[in-house]
C-alpha cells in the first residue's frame, strides 16, 4: 500500500497548505535577498536577447558580455540617479503640496456646503486623503530606489547569470536526457523571454510618451513620473491608474484643475494607444491575466517582497501561468488565472498569434 493512500484528500490539502505557508514565511524572512535575486533575474532576461544577438553577429562572447553589462549599468545609474534626486526633492516639497491639497479640498467642501449639500470634510478625508496618497507614493519610490541603488551586487549577479545562461540549458539536457520531455520547458523559456522583451519595449515607449507629455505642460518631476509610468506599466490595468494618480494630484496643486484634466487625458490617451493598439498587436491574446488576478498578485507579491514585489508581481504571475500551461494536469489553473474569455496560448494557432 502506497504512503499516499494513508492520507485522506482533506489531509493532503491541509499538508499542501501547511507547506505553502512554510515556504511563504521563508520567502518573507529572506525578502531582501530574494528581491535582489528576482531583480537580477529580471535584468538577465532583458540582457539575454542583445547578448545572443551580438554573438550571432560575430562579436566574441567576452566582449558581448562587457558591452551588455556596460549598457545595463549605465541605464541603472541613470534610473537610480533620477530616483534619488527626484524623490529627495519631492519629499522636501511634500509638506507644501499636502497643505495646498488640503486647502483646495476644504475649499471644495465649503463650496458644496454653501449650495446646501451636507458634506463632511472630516468624514471624507478619513476615507480618501490626497496628501496621504502623495506620501505613500513617495515612500514606495524611496523603497524601490533604495533597492535599485544596490547596483554593484545586482550587476555582479547578472554577470554570473548571463555566463551560466549560455551553458545551463545544455547541462540540463545532459543531466535529464531520456527522463524528461524538454519540449514544454523550452517553449516556456522562449515565451518568457518574448513576453518580457515585448513588455519592456512597450513600457519604455509608455514612459517616454508620459515624460514628453508632462514635460510639455510644465509639470514638475516629469522624468520621475515617466519612470513611474515605465515601471508600473508592467502591471496591466491598474498600473497605469496608480502611475497617473500622483501626477494628476501634483498638476492640480501646481497648475490648476484645468491642467490636471489635461494631464489625466494624456495618461488616458497614452494607455489606450499602447494598451489597446500596440501591445495586443505584438503580445497576442494568450498571455493575459484576469483583472482580479492582477490585483491579487499586486497585493500578494507586494506584501511578500515590498516594492520589488509590486514591480515584478505581474511578470512573476505570468511566468507561473505560462509554466502551468505546459502541463495537461495544471492547464486548468492557467485558465482560471487567465482573462474571462479566450483560451490560454497553448496551441499552434495561439503561438502564431503571438508571433504575428
Amino acid at each position: 500500500m502506497s504512503q499516499q493512500g494513508t492520507f485522506s484528500p482533506a489531509s493532503r490539502v491541509l499538508i499542501t497548505l501547511a507547506a505553502f505557508v512554510i515556504v511563504i514565511t521563508g520567502i518573507k524572512q529572506a525578502e531582501s535577498i530574494i528581491s535582489m535575486v528576482f531583480l537580477s533575474a529580471f535584468f538577465t532576461i532583458l540582457c539575454t536577447p542583445p547578448f545572443v544577438y551580438l554573438q550571432r553577429k560575430g562579436v566574441p562572447g567576452w566582449l558581448s558580455l562587457i558591452l551588455v553589462i556596460v549598457g545595463i549599468t549605465l541605464l541603472q545609474l541613470v534610473v537610480v540617479s533620477v530616483f534619488v534626486s527626484s524623490v529627495a526633492d519631492f519629499k522636501s516639497q511634500l509638506p507644501f503640496y499636502q497643505q495646498r491639497l488640503q486647502g483646495m479640498t476644504q475649499g471644495l467642501f465649503d463650496w458644496l456646503q454653501a449650495r446646501g449639500l451636507p458634506v463632511s470634510a472630516s468624514v471624507l478625508t478619513s476615507y480618501f486623503n490626497p496628501g496621504a496618497v502623495l506620501k505613500s507614493v513617495v515612500n514606495m519610490l524611496g523603497g524601490l530606489g533604495a533597492l535599485l541603488s544596490n547596483a554593484f551586487l545586482i550587476v555582479l549577479t547578472v554577470i554570473f547569470m548571463l555566463v551560466e545562461a549560455a551553458s545551463f540549458p545544455d547541462k540540463l539536457h545532459r543531466a535529464f536526457e531520456g527522463r524528461l520531455d524538454f519540449g514544454p520547458l523550452d517553449g516556456f523559456i522562449d515565451r518568457v523571454k518574448q513576453y518580457m522583451s515585448i513588455k519592456t519595449l512597450v513600457s519604455l515607449a509608455t514612459g517616454l510618451l508620459v515624460l514628453i507629455w508632462n514635460w510639455g505642460w510644465g509639470l514638475d518631476y516629469a522624468p520621475l513620473f515617466g519612470l513611474l509610468a515605465f515601471l508600473l506599466n508592467f502591471i496591466p490595468n491598474i498600473g497605469s491608474i496608480i502611475a497617473a494618480v500622483p501626477a494628476v494630484l501634483l498638476a492640480l496643486v501646481q497648475l490648476g484643475p484645468g491642467h490636471a484634466l489635461v494631464i489625466a487625458a494624456g495618461y488616458l490617451g497614452v494607455n489606450i494607444f499602447m494598451g489597446n493598439m500596440i501591445e495586443p498587436r505584438y503580445m497576442g491574446r494568450g498571455l493575459g491575466l484576469s483583472t482580479l488576478v492582477v490585483f491579487l498578485s499586486l497585493v500578494f507579491w507586494g506584501a511578500l517582497l515590498g516594492p520589488a514585489g509590486m514591480l515584478l508581481s505581474v511578470p512573476l504571475t505570468m511566468m507561473m501561468k505560462m509554466a502551468l500551461e505546459t502541463s495537461d494536469d495544471t492547464r486548468w489553473l492557467a485558465v482560471l488565472l487567465g482573462p474571462e474569455h479566450g483560451p490560454p496560448a497553448t496551441g499552434p494557432e495561439d503561438q502564431n498569434a503571438v508571433d504575428s
